[in-house]
């Protein structure tokens, strides 16, 4: 068993102004990250996170590395919130999922509620669990799925990367085959699109990685599109596994997720390419035509006068 093709899509989605969601399309490393907290801070918090997780890639060799590098993007968000007075509480979710070829597994960290899904034989099944209010309520029996998704508090998580020192991480390893496809959102997709109506969507595009990820993001659109919707897709094929770079050699010395950081990911500029989506720029161009409009008119008055 090998990756197959893989692909990721975020998008701002139909009434937010600005896409606070990220995402890491880099086999054999995949996740999400939906940011939150006022003015860009949530933006920043989950390029942030995609930044520390995507540096991590080449030390991830299981389970409890890449909790590692979910608690190092962790760290780093919290310390620059507090460096940074107008970034002060932001926070992020983040999934992760990194595939191992030879052992035929993806080891997947979770904290909030974007979601990691399997599909295998016409079935969706979810594989993390969502660190929510009404996924709590849900899941002690007060509230039903059908209250769950219409329920007014259904977007308050009650864990995030990046609004304290630690983080607990939820932490599990699956077993794949070729067949299979994983795919993981941001709750953008999840709120707004039931499971039989994404089963559907990957039964149409006979589940292409590229095509079903802009199929979902439509749909979550279609329905409202009240958040920004990001998906990553990728498949299992039979084959022989890709020989991966190996891991850095260690130096001897113990390094906490804490003292890890560079300037660039701590600036998030190395992850542009994994920031806003489609549409988040609209205002910002809708403002340029405004004023080159303002300009153009005082031009012309200023002949006729």
């Amino acid at each position: 068993m090998r990756l197959g093709r893989a692909a990721g899509q975020t998008d701002t989605g139909r009434r937010r102004r600005q896409n606070e969601d990220a995402f890491v399309c880099e086999p054999p490393l995949f996740a999400v990250a939906d940011g939150m907290g006022g003015a860009q801070a949530g933006e920043l918090a989950s390029r942030l996170a995609a930044a520390a997780i995507e540096e991590g890639a080449l030390r991830v060799q299981g389970e409890e590395s890449v909790a590692g590098i979910v608690r190092t993007a962790n760290a780093r968000i919290f310390e620059r919130s507090v460096r940074d007075p107008t970034a002060a509480g932001m926070g992020t979710t983040a999934t992760v999922a990194f595939v191992d070829e030879e052992a035929e597994t993806a080891a997947i960290a979770h904290v909030g509620d974007s979601r990691a899904y399997r599909y295998r034989d016409g079935v969706l099944e979810q594989l993390t669990t969502d660190h929510s209010l009404v996924g709590e309520l849900v899941r002690s029996g007060r509230l039903t799925e059908a209250e769950a998704a219409v329920h007014p508090h259904r977007s308050v998580i009650t864990r995030a990367l990046g609004t304290e020192a630690d983080v607990e991480v939820d932490t599990r390893t699956v077993d794949l085959r070729h067949g299979d496809l994983v795919l993981l959102c941001s709750d953008g997709l999840s709120a707004m699109v039931r499971d039989e109506e994404i089963v559907r969507l990957l039964e149409e595009t006979q589940a292409d990685p590229h095509d079903a990820a802009e199929a979902l993001v439509a749909a979550a659109n279609r329905a409202g599109g009240e958040d920004n919707v990001t998906v990553v897709l990728f498949e299992l094929v039979e084959g022989a596994p890709v020989a991966r770079p190996a891991p850095p050699a260690s130096d001897g010395r113990e390094t906490t997720a804490e003292t890890v950081t560079t300037p660039a990911a701590v600036n998030g500029d190395d992850v542009s390419r994994h920031g806003p989506g489609k549409g988040s720029r609209w205002p910002a161009l809708l403002l340029l035509v405004a004023l080159l409009a303002i300009a153009a008119f005082l031009v012309w008055w200023s002949f006729v006068r």
